[in-house]
C-alpha cells in the first residue's frame, strides 16, 4: 500500500517528487494523434493569423470560431494534461470527500458527467453572455484574445487547482482554506471580502433573471417547469433507475424540449396572465426557490436542474456554432476601434486596459467560479482524476460561450450594436436622435434601418436595450434565422434567445446559494463547532436564510427603486469577480508552495499577477480618476455640486435622486476602496507564508485531510480509456463507474 501524500496538519510535503501519487500515463502519442494534434494547431494558427492580420476588411465569424477551439483543444490535450499529472499529481486511489462522507444531503459521489453538467450550470452564468458584448465596443480582436488566452492559462487553471485543493480538504470553502493555509489575518480578510462580494455577485446575476422574466409567460412557465423536472430526474436516478445516466438524459432533454415548445402555446393561451408575472413577484419566488435549492438534498434537485439545464445551454451554443459556419457571417466590427485608445466609449467608459480584462470575466477568468469549485463541486466528485474535465473542461466550455457572445455582438453592424448598447443620455430616445448619435461614433445606420431592426423582432424599440443581452439575441437569431426559417423567424429566435439567456443564468444562483450556505457555515463554525458539520440541519436553515436573505433584500430594493438596492452596488460586480478571483489564486499558489511544489507555482502565480495588476489598476481608477464616468468619487463631487447650485442632471428626475446618486457614488467608491485593502492583506499575508515556507520548509503544516484509500472506480473523462473500461469491466460495473468492495489492481 503506498504511503499518503501530505496527510493532515502534522506532515511537512517539502518536495512533491517524494510523494508516490499515482504516476502520470507513460507512452508518447502514435503517429495518427501526432498528425491529429499537428492538424488541429494549424486551423488554431490559421485562425489567429487571419484575425490578426486582416486590415480594414470584413472576414468570416468561422476563422475566429476555429482559431478558439484549435487553441481550447490543444489546452485541454496538453497544458490541463500538464497541470493534473505532473503540478498536482492527482491520485486516482484516495478517496474524495463525496467517498468518505457521503450522507445524501450534500457529500453525495456523482456521475462524472452529471457532475460536470452542474458545475458548468453553476458556474456559466450573465458573464460569458453579456461581458464578450459590452466589449465588443472595443473591436472583436482585444476580447477573443482575452477569452481565449485568458481561460486557457488563467481562468480553467483557477478553476481546476481550487477544485483539487479544496478536494483534499473535505470540500471546505475558498475563505476557510485562505483562513487555514495563509493565517488569521490575511484568512480573516478574504472571509470577508469574499462573502460580501459573493452576496453582491448573486443579487446582481438575479436581478438580470427577473429583468428577463418579468412579463414574458413563456419565460416563466419553461423555467419553472425545469423543477419538477429535475426533481424527477432526480428521484429516478436515487430510487427508480439508479446509475441509469443516459437513460434519465434522454428523459429529461425530452420533457426539457416539450417545457420550452409548451411555453410557446401557453404565452397564446388564456393561462398566459397566470404566468405573466411582476418584478416584485418574481423576486419573491426567486428567494423561496433559492433557500429550497440550498436546503434540499444535492441529488434532488440541484444537480439534476443543472444537468438538465447543461443539455440545453451546451446544445443551444452547439447549433449557433455550426450555424456560423453553415451561414458564414462575416465580423461587421473592426477588429480594434478608436475606443480602445481614447476610452470614451458610450457601452462603458475607460481604457482598454484594464477595463476589457474587467468586463470579460466568465469566459475568461472568474472568481465567482472558485466559489462554486470549493463548494459543492468537491463535495461530489467521485475522483481526484476527474478535476480536469469538471474543473478545467467545464472552464473552457463556458469560454466557447463567450466567444459565441462576441460572435454575436460582432456580427450585426456597428451602428445596430451602438444604438443598442448605449444609454438614452447618450444617443436620445428617437431612431432620428440615435442615427445622428451613432453616426457621431463613427458608425453610419439609418433611422429607417434602427425602426426596422426592432420590427423584424417584434419589439416596439431596440433602443438603449442595454446590458448585452438583448445583442446577444439579436446575433443569435441572425445566424439561426440564416440557416433556419429566414427573416420570417427572426422574431421566434430571439425571444427563445431570451428565454434562454434566464435559463442559463438561474443555475448559477441556486447553486450560489447554496456555496454561500457552506461559506457561512465554515465561518460561524470557526465559533460554534456544530456548523463544521455542513449538514447539520439548524445550521442548514439558519445559514440559508442569511445567505437568500442578503442577496434578496437588495435584489428587492433594486426592483422597487431603479437607484437603489442592487443597481446602487452594479457598478462594483467586474472589479470583485476580479478581486475574488486574486483571493483564489493567491490561495492556490500558496497551497502549491506550502505542499513542496515551489517549481510549478508560476501556474498559479503568473495568472495571480496578472490579474492583480488587472483589479488594482481599475480598483485605483474607479477611485481616484477625475473623469466622472470613471471615479465614483469623481461622479460623486460633480452631483453634489449640481446639489449645490439647486441643478438636476440626468439620470436623476429630481433633487431627491440627486442625493441617491451621490450617495450610491460615495458607498461604491467607499466599497472599491475597502475590498481593494482586503485583497491586498490577503496578498501580503500570503506573501509572508509561501516566504517562510520557502525558508523553513520544516514549519509547514498543512490543513489537507489524511489519505484513505478509495474503493470507487470511475473514469476520469467523460468518455472512458479502453483501459478504464476494461477496469470496470472488472469490477462488474457500467460506465457510469461506482463502488466495488475490493480496490481493483
Amino acid at each position: 500500500m503506498p504511503e499518503p501524500e501530505a496527510t493532515g496538519t502534522e506532515r511537512n510535503t517539502a518536495s512533491p517528487d517524494t510523494i508516490p501519487d499515482s504516476p502520470p500515463p507513460t507512452g508518447g502519442l502514435s503517429p495518427k494523434s501526432v498528425a491529429a494534434w499537428v492538424l488541429v494547431a494549424l486551423i488554431g494558427a490559421i485562425g489567429w493569423g487571419v484575425l490578426a492580420l486582416s486590415r480594414g476588411e470584413e472576414i468570416s465569424a468561422a476563422w475566429l470560431l476555429a482559431a478558439a477551439l484549435g487553441s481550447y483543444a490543444i489546452g485541454y490535450r496538453f497544458y490541463a494534461r500538464f497541470i493534473s499529472d505532473r503540478v498536482l499529481k492527482v491520485d486516482k486511489t484516495r478517496a474524495t470527500p463525496a467517498e468518505r462522507l457521503d450522507n445524501g444531503v450534500d457529500f453525495h459521489p456523482t456521475d462524472r458527467r452529471v457532475l460536470f453538467g452542474h458545475h458548468f450550470a453553476a458556474v456559466a452564468g450573465a458573464g460569458p453572455l453579456v461581458g464578450p458584448v459590452l466589449a465588443a465596443q472595443m473591436g472583436y480582436l482585444p476580447g477573443t484574445i482575452w477569452i481565449v488566452a485568458g481561460v486557457i492559462f488563467a481562468g480553467a487553471v483557477q478553476d481546476m487547482v481550487t477544485l483539487f485543493f479544496s478536494t483534499r480538504r473535505d470540500g471546505r470553502s475558498l475563505g476557510q482554506m485562505a483562513r487555514d493555509e495563509i493565517g488569521p489575518v490575511g484568512g480573516a480578510a478574504a472571509l470577508i471580502a469574499v462573502f460580501a462580494i459573493m452576496v453582491i455577485l448573486l443579487a446582481v446575476l438575479a436581478l438580470v433573471i427577473v429583468n428577463a422574466l418579468a412579463h414574458s409567460p413563456w419565460g416563466v412557465f419553461s423555467i419553472g417547469m425545469t423543477i419538477p423536472i429535475a426533481l424527477f430526474m432526480g428521484v429516478y436516478l436515487r430510487v427508480l433507475r439508479p446509475g441509469r445516466v443516459t437513460e434519465v438524459s434522454v428523459i429529461g432533454v425530452a420533457l426539457l424540449l416539450l417545457a420550452i415548445v409548451a411555453g410557446g402555446w401557453v404565452a397564446e393561451s388564456s393561462f398566459a396572465s397566470t404566468f405573466t408575472l411582476e418584478k416584485e413577484t418574481l423576486v419573491v419566488w426567486m428567494i423561496v426557490y433559492g433557500f429550497t435549492a440550498s436546503v434540499l438534498p444535492v441529488w434532488m434537485l440541484l444537480a439534476p436542474r443543472d444537468y438538465l439545464s447543461t443539455f440545453m445551454k451546451v446544445g443551444t451554443i452547439a447549433l449557433m456554432a455550426v450555424g456560423v459556419v453553415l451561414a458564414m457571417p462575416t465580423l461587421k466590427m473592426p477588429a480594434v476601434t478608436d475606443f480602445a485608445a481614447r476610452g470614451d466609449g458610450p457601452v462603458f467608459a475607460g481604457s482598454m486596459f484594464p477595463f476589457v480584462f474587467i468586463t470579460i470575466a466568465c469566459g475568461a477568468l472568474s472568481g465567482f467560479h472558485s466559489l462554486v469549485s470549493s463548494g459543492t463541486t468537491p463535495k461530489m466528485i467521485q475522483k481526484e482524476t476527474q478535476v480536469r474535465v469538471i474543473g478545467y473542461g467545464a472552464m473552457l466550455t463556458e469560454s466557447f460561450v463567450a466567444v459565441m457572445a462576441i460572435i454575436a455582438a460582432c456580427i450585426i453592424e456597428p451602428g445596430l450594436f451602438f444604438a443598442v448598447n448605449s444609454p438614452a443620455g447618450v444617443i436620445g430616445t428617437s431612431v432620428e436622435t440615435a442615427s445622428q448619435a451613432v453616426t457621431h461614433f463613427g458608425f453610419a445606420i439609418s433611422p429607417e434601418a434602427l425602426a426596422q431592426a426592432a420590427k423584424d423582432v417584434e419589439e416596439t424599440s431596440l433602443l438603449s436595450r442595454t446590458g448585452g443581452a438583448p445583442t446577444f439575441a439579436l446575433g443569435m437569431s441572425q445566424i439561426f434565422s440564416s440557416v433556419i426559417g429566414g427573416a420570417g423567424m427572426k422574431a421566434f429566435w430571439y425571444h427563445f434567445a431570451i428565454m434562454f439567456e434566464a435559463l442559463f443564468i438561474l443555475t448559477t444562483v441556486d447553486a450560489g446559494t447554496r456555496v454561500g450556505r457552506f461559506m457561512l457555515q465554515d465561518t460561524l463554525g470557526n465559533v460554534h463547532k456544530s456548523f463544521k458539520d455542513i449538514s447539520w440541519k439548524p445550521g442548514v436553515w439558519l445559514a440559508s436564510a442569511v445567505v437568500v436573505g442578503g442577496w434578496g433584500y437588495f435584489l428587492w430594493v433594486g426592483v422597487k427603486d431603479p437607484l437603489g438596492g442592487i443597481n446602487q452596488l452594479f457598478p462594483l460586480f467586474g472589479i470583485a469577480n476580479q478581486l475574488l478571483a486574486a483571493v483564489a489564486l493567491a490561495v492556490c499558489t500558496t497551497l502549491l508552495i506550502k505542499s513542496g511544489r515551489l517549481r510549478w507555482a508560476w501556474v498559479t502565480g503568473v495568472p495571480l499577477a496578472w490579474d492583480v495588476a488587472v483589479t488594482l489598476t481599475a480598483s485605483y481608477q474607479k477611485i481616484f480618476s477625475d473623469d466622472v464616468k470613471v471615479g465614483f468619487f469623481a461622479q460623486r463631487d460633480k452631483y453634489q455640486t449640481g446639489i449645490d447650485a439647486g441643478k438636476v442632471l440626468p439620470p436623476a428626475k429630481n433633487m431627491d435622486e440627486m442625493h441617491t446618486v451621490v450617495t450610491n457614488a460615495t458607498v461604491d467608491g467607499a466599497l472599491s476602496a475597502l475590498f481593494a485593502l482586503l485583497i491586498v492583506i490577503v496578498l501580503l499575508d500570503a506573501a509572508r507564508t509561501c516566504f517562510k515556507a520557502i525558508s523553513d520548509p520544516s514549519s509547514v503544516r498543512l490543513s489537507e485531510v489524511p489519505w484513505t484509500e478509495s474503493k470507487i472506480v470511475a473514469p476520469a473523462g467523460l468518455i472512458p480509456t479502453a483501459d478504464e473500461r476494461a477496469e470496470l469491466a472488472a469490477a462488474g460495473l457500467d460506465s457510469g463507474g461506482g463502488r466495488t468492495k475490493e480496490p481493483v489492481a
